[in-house]
């Protein structure tokens, strides 16, 4: 038998650690490869040769991976390019050396984009003994094909839970107050629409509708004349229609050609407070801690996710599967189901799935009861996580690691 090799990529979730939990534990099973390598720092690490060995993982390490936050073999913002023939050839040979038949690659769009690109070099140069394998995470949850992303329900949980949480906190005072949450959400607003399952969110402002200043503020005025208070959930991707960030002084670019993002709640305020439709506003910016916040995961995001990667090993003992994502599908019925799927990673990479803008309510009043439909299930159940001396107990993340 020959050796596999699983790596992380991107920005990391609450349950990213799950889906490796359940690559190393399909091996465990059903032994299709003699030893498991983790990739330290992404495709940055395996250029590097960074690579630890992953295959006698206990049992009780699996299960606490499972709960770590962030990404316990590292992450990476590398850009794999077509063109940077050097790059390919140099993981070829350290793929090579290590006898390594299947890359693992778990991350978000540049990642399957990775999958699809290192597939392509291998069938353009006829290596037929390196394979390549994406499983999805992403607490934006906008990946074609899969019906959602792990990553989205823990992190949809956590806001949906603080902005249930701040509402109440704000509402102790009679004072006129506009309280601004403000999401991730480059491109697609999944997570702030999220926040609307408390369901106490006044306003909700996603990037897949041009912010309209005008009919924003006149809702905001209406809020604080009816209650004297409004809560409004905010995406950092918000645009004007001439395609600027509400926080476009803020945008910088992160290697990939994107914007990062940050200070569209502080935009928000400041129009808020400038056209005087209120006196009070107050901004909690939910930023790292919506993509990390492990003690409050979704046990079906956890369940599902290590699920996705025992199903990502056992498709891989089939010889000629490369070049592809496996996706979760959800079952009709009664009952929420999911069933496991593939798809080629090029049908995901450089693609977004929008909200529906069908699923937007007009002037910023919430998401329909389809969107409530599909994200609720998402954030059932919580896991029972392990603490020590009352803080959660983690794995030590592998890069850490002394050698």
């Amino acid at each position: 038998m020959a050796n596999c090799l699983v790596a992380q990529s991107g920005g990391p979730t609450s349950v990213i650690n799950a889906t490796l939990a359940g690559v190393v534990k399909g091996n465990q099973l059903n032994q299709v490869y003699d030893i498991v390598y983790g990739g330290l720092h992404g495709v940055e690490g395996i250029l590097q040769e960074m690579l630890v060995d992953l295959t006698h993982m206990s049992e009780e390490e699996n299960y606490v991976l499972r709960q770590t936050p962030a990404s316990a073999l590292g992450s990476c913002r590398y850009k794999l390019k077509r063109s940077n023939t050097a790059d390919f050839e140099r993981i070829f040979e350290v793929l090579e050396k290590y006898d390594i038949e299947t890359m693992f690659y778990i991350g978000g769009n540049d990642s399957m984009d990775t999958v699809a690109a290192l597939s392509e070099y291998a069938e353009a140069h006829g290596i037929t003994n390196h394979r390549f394998v994406g499983c999805p995470k992403t607490v934006d949850n906008d990946l074609m094909v899969t019906d959602h992303c792990p990553g989205y329900g823990s992190a949809a949980k956590f806001i949906a839970n603080t902005a249930l949480q701040t509402w109440l906190d704000v509402n102790v005072y009679t004072r006129e107050e506009v309280f601004v949450l403000e999401t991730m959400g480059r491109d697609a607003g999944w997570l702030a629409a999220s926040a609307c399952l408390s369901g106490i969110v006044d306003l909700v402002v996603l990037p897949e509708v041009a912010f309209n200043k005008e009919v924003f503020l006149e809702e905001v005025r209406k809020s604080i004349k009816e209650k004297n208070k409004c809560y409004v959930v905010v995406s950092e991707g918000v645009r004007y229609a001439d395609g600027t960030y509400l926080a476009a002084g803020e945008a910088k670019n992160d290697g990939f050609g994107h914007a990062v993002l940050g200070g569209a709640g502080n935009a928000v305020k400041n129009l808020i407070l400038d056209s005087g439709a209120a006196k009070r506003v107050k901004v909690q910016d939910l930023s790292t801690a919506q993509r990390c916040h492990a003690t409050d995961q979704s046990f079906v995001d956890v369940e599902e996710s290590f699920k996705l990667g025992l199903s990502a090993h056992m498709r891989s003992a089939d010889k000629g599967f490369t070049g592809m994502m496996v996706g979760v599908k959800r079952v009709e019925g009664d009952v929420y189901n999911v069933e496991y799927f593939a798809t080629k990673a090029s049908n995901v990479a450089n693609h977004v799935k929008s909200f529906p803008v069908e699923w937007m309510l007009p002037n910023y009043r919430g998401v329909a009861k389809e969107a409530l439909d599909y994200m609720r299930p998402l954030i059932e159940g919580s896991p029972v996580i392990r603490y020590k001396d009352g803080v959660q107990q983690y794995v030590v993340p592998f890069y850490m690691r002394k050698k």
